[in-house]
């Protein structure tokens, strides 16, 4: 899929609009102090006031801008621009001083020339990126000697089933490409949109072998029975912010989050 950059940047880019819209961004109450960031990161994250901040795949910057107002200095990176001129719009209202740049992640060594305390990235993120070898020399090119890389992330074992979680529908391995088309957006199914993406499955071991091989010394990894976000279909809210598949519950894994050092 060598036009796949093309094609998920079209998809984000509508995704926007709507997004900015939707009660699951909440954007309303994260204009007015609201921290977008959830309890699974914040722990790996610790305090990150003074720190230099590189977080990739960042949407329209709302967890970014909450790093920044817990005192960091943050960079933002996404690849759709239209997703960023919200985040400057939505840093300036917040009066936070987050840096944003337009890249895909492999092209960002070209265009940021900057060594980093923490690399962040987190819910959604490696999917959409066909090579994790290259993804883990990315985010070991950022960080500094000694400094840290956090992920959270959803579970590869949720990306085997249907939307209706009915059946196992796709390989938990990296198979081959996913070319799918969508009609509306996990932050609002009813947006009027159709938008085609282009996806990839990753095991556990993909991720972990790639950062191992890139001189990241795994420090922490966490497996969670339950999803922050209810981006999902046939959700139940067990407990206030926290989801699982109600016909399912917590028999798999939905979430998994990690911690490393740059050796």
């Amino acid at each position: 899929m060598e036009n796949y950059l093309e094609i998920n940047k079209n998809s984000w880019n509508a995704k926007v609009d709507p997004h900015l819209k939707s009660d699951f961004y909440f954007v309303d109450e994260f204009l007015q102090g609201r921290n977008s960031l959830n309890s699974i990161e914040l722990e790996l994250l610790g305090d990150v006031k003074g720190k230099t901040i590189l977080h990739l795949q960042c949407h329209f910057g709302q967890d970014s801008i909450s790093l920044s107002r817990m005192g960091a200095e943050v960079t933002g990176v996404d690849l759709s621009d239209k997703a960023l001129e919200a985040a400057n719009d939505l840093a300036q209202q917040c009066g936070t001083d987050t840096k944003f740049i337009c890249s895909d992640i492999y092209s960002l060594p070209d265009v940021l020339d900057q060594k980093f305390d923490l690399v962040f990235t987190s819910y959604g993120t490696v999917g959409w990126l066909p090579d994790l070898d290259k993804w883990a020399g990315v985010v070991s090119h950022f960080l500094k000697p000694g400094g840290k890389f956090v992920m959270a992330e959803f579970h590869p074992v949720v990306w085997m089933f249907d939307d209706d979680f009915s059946k196992v529908g796709y390989n938990y391995f990296n198979e081959k490409p996913l070319v799918e088309t969508y009609e509306g957006t996990y932050a609002d199914r009813t947006a009027d949109i159709v938008q085609e993406y282009v996806m990839w499955n990753h095991s556990l071991a993909e991720v972990m072998q790639n950062l191992i091989n890139h001189k990241i010394e795994l420090e922490i990894f966490q497996e969670f029975d339950w999803s922050p976000y209810p981006c999902f279909k046939h959700l139940d809210e067990f407990e206030k912010g926290k989801w699982r598949i109600s016909h399912i519950g917590n028999k798999i894994p939905m979430v998994y989050s990690l911690r490393g050092q740059q050796k």
